[in-house]
């Protein structure tokens, strides 16, 4: 079995400037996901996918490959994922190297850990899942959410569960946008990330942050220096 980690960095990026290279805890954020693939063990290659000199160049010097960079059709503001991980195969597939299982890492994903990706493709893997996604259970129930009606006052989305106990409610869950491991041939099949068998992968809240203002690098980086540890939140990132 052949196994590729890609970690998905396009130099471009609108709400945060060069957020994939910006310095989280005094290291650049992309790292993280580097350390973490690389120290797991199970991925046959490492390789950052992007159109960017930079990135490529901190890439390297990290241990990750880049084979070859992206086309101007995947670095756009509108391709997809998918779209970026069916060009990487196809790229290597060119080369005469095919694989069995991928890992896509966001390069914007520093609670990533060598233990859960190493978790989680052996999750996939052994129960010959299409794919697996890593969840996060919402910390309150969406079912008692409250919404601003026309007359601007508010309102409960559904009265039904406005008196339910939050312990009596169905547990909704969602994606904890770190990675995606994926089995290839179902993928080339699908081209879509969640398919048709995906296995949950949950994690605790303390390991997942959504990071796409300024307010939300301040808050992932006092959760990591939280979970971490001031001392490792400035080197390595590793547990």
């Amino acid at each position: 079995m052949k196994t590729l980690a890609v970690i998905t960095a396009r130099g471009g990026s609108k709400r945060i400037p060069r957020k994939n290279i910006k310095p989280f805890l005094g290291k650049p954020i992309l790292l993280y996901s580097i350390q973490a693939a690389l120290d797991s063990g199970v991925f046959d290659e490492v390789m950052v996918s992007t159109e960017d000199e930079e990135i490529a160049e901190l890439a390297r010097n990290a241990g990750a490959k880049v084979p070859f960079f992206r086309s101007s059709d995947t670095a756009n503001d509108y391709a997809t994922t998918a779209d970026v991980l069916l060009e990487v195969l196809a790229q290597y597939r060119e080369r005469g190297v095919q694989f069995d299982y991928i890992c896509c890492i966001y390069p914007t994903a520093p609670f990533v850990s060598a233990k859960r990706l190493k978790e989680a493709m052996e999750k996939v893997t052994k129960q010959e899942a299409d794919a697996l996604l890593p969840v996060v259970r919402f910390s309150f129930p969406p079912q008692r959410s409250v919404v601003m009606g026309e007359d601007g006052f508010l309102q409960f989305k559904w009265q039904e569960y406005m008196l339910a106990r939050s312990q009596d409610l169905e547990p909704f869950y969602h994606d904890a946008g770190q990675f995606y491991c994926i089995k290839v041939e179902s993928f080339l099949k699908q081209k879509k990330m969640v398919m048709e068998k995906t296995l949950p992968f949950e994690l605790p809240e303390s390991e997942v942050q959504d990071i796409d203002t300024e307010e939300d690098w301040r808050i992932a980086e006092a959760k990591y220096k939280a979970l971490h540890g001031k001392e490792k939140g400035h080197g390595t990132g590793e547990d």
